[in-house]
């Protein structure tokens, strides 16, 4: 016979058991880790090269954090970026051209006297043809073989002239460049008519060739041009070309040039109504502009004083923003560039000052830049005190239950 105390020893074990977990409960919901959908802007400034979590064996990534005041965008916005320029010179206007394999001339020879070699009762000259042979060389008649390679025009038309003083009448030369072969560029990709283009005798402007091949095929604010000569390569935006005259280079023969179509864009994250990535349209984007794109932020969620702009930059506004001492001093804490010699650094703006808003409008975002807008920092609460608040509700059904047994 089972005595009671035996049967209530069972109950009493399953309510302990159930109380536990209701304190478990509790203590798991205390001890979460809060979803988020970013850092908080402490965080981001305490990532910075002078924040307390740069020590942190993890942060191997070295960058300062800047404060956007009216001096930096000006900064920003006044320095020149590497164009090509800056790799390829300006050049000139062609120098002196020189006569290459493959062109084709066309020399005309007069005559003072009616029945000489290259005239007649009825004309005074004689054109004759000449294309420049692979080996430099082409044929005038009574002259023999010519080397052209090489020759500007008016030595060609000096070296004829000199070999028929003896054999012509008087003799008088014209060299002219009919077809050019040997100064040529190529173009190809986003423009109207890709192929060879010939240069002039007087050298030609980026832009010229360009015109020259019918035009960009898209807007120049989304266009890229990409200039190849020997062994350096540069790109560029179309539209630097336009606004910067010193980008607008003089070409030189076998350049190879490329225009590429890929839209300016950044992608808007955080607090923002309209997160994702969001195309410029324009040739230039400020602040301001690239926030009302995204939609401004949530009232409700957001942090005004936590408006940041991540991007790498060139190490010339760089500098221009920190100032030389400070640039060496992240490059000496290990701050690497990438593969286009720009280095990361993030800007933050603070939309809580008034003054932020004019600020803003004079800095320009670019081209994949990352503007991201953080939670305020009481959103982590509240929705700590909702996951609370239904964890105690479990808990309490567990202990009401618990009491039962």
């Amino acid at each position: 016979m089972i005595a009671i105390e035996d049967v209530g020893t069972p109950r009493r074990l399953l309510g302990a058991f159930a109380r536990i977990l209701a304190a478990g409960a509790l203590l798991t919901l205390a001890g979460c880790v809060v979803p988020s959908d970013g850092p908080l802007t402490h965080e981001v400034l305490s990532a910075g090269a002078d924040g307390k979590s740069y020590e942190i064996p993890q942060t191997k990534l070295v960058f300062d954090v800047v404060n956007v005041d009216q001096r930096v965008a000006n900064s920003v916005s006044a320095a020149k970026r590497y164009g090509l320029s800056s790799t390829f010179g300006f050049g000139g206007g062609g120098g002196t051209p020189v006569i290459g394999v493959g062109d084709h001339l066309e020399v005309t020879i007069f005559e003072a006297g009616p029945d000489g070699l290259f005239s007649t009762t009825e004309r005074k000259s004689t054109t004759i043809p000449v294309i420049v042979q692979p080996d430099g060389h082409g044929q005038i008649p009574y002259v023999g073989s010519v080397r052209f390679a090489g020759m500007t025009i008016d030595s060609a038309r000096a070296t004829i002239v000199d070999a028929l003083k003896a054999k012509a009448v008087e003799p008088d030369v014209i060299v002219s460049m009919a077809g050019n072969a040997s100064r040529t560029v190529s173009i190809q990709g986003d423009v109207n008519k890709s192929g060879i283009v010939p240069l002039g005798l007087s050298g030609q402007h980026l832009s010229e060739v360009i015109a020259m091949a019918g035009g960009a095929a898209k807007p120049p604010y989304d266009t890229y041009v990409s200039l190849k000569r020997g062994g350096k390569s540069r790109s560029v935006l179309l539209q630097s070309v336009i606004d910067n005259p010193k980008d607008d280079i003089y070409v030189k023969p076998d350049d190879q040039i490329y225009l590429t179509y890929d839209p300016q864009t950044f992608a808007a994250l955080g607090q923002t109504k309209k997160p994702g990535k969001i195309r410029f349209d324009a040739a230039k984007l400020s602040l301001v502009e690239a926030a009302a794109l995204a939609g401004g932020g949530n009232v409700a969620t957001a942090d005004p004083k936590g408006y940041f702009v991540f991007r790498y930059e060139d190490e010339n506004v760089y500098r221009s923003v920190v100032g030389d001492d400070r640039f060496r001093d992240l490059i000496a804490r290990g701050m690497v560039a990438d593969s286009e010699g720009r280095y990361p650094i993030v800007y933050r703006l603070d939309l809580g000052a008034t003054q932020s808003y004019i600020v803003a409008q004079n800095f320009p975002v670019r081209n994949k830049d990352v503007v991201y807008l953080a939670r305020h920092v009481a959103t982590d609460l509240a929705k700590f005190l909702t996951i609370v608040s239904s964890g105690s509700s479990a808990a309490y059904n567990i202990q009401r239950t618990a009491d039962l047994l």
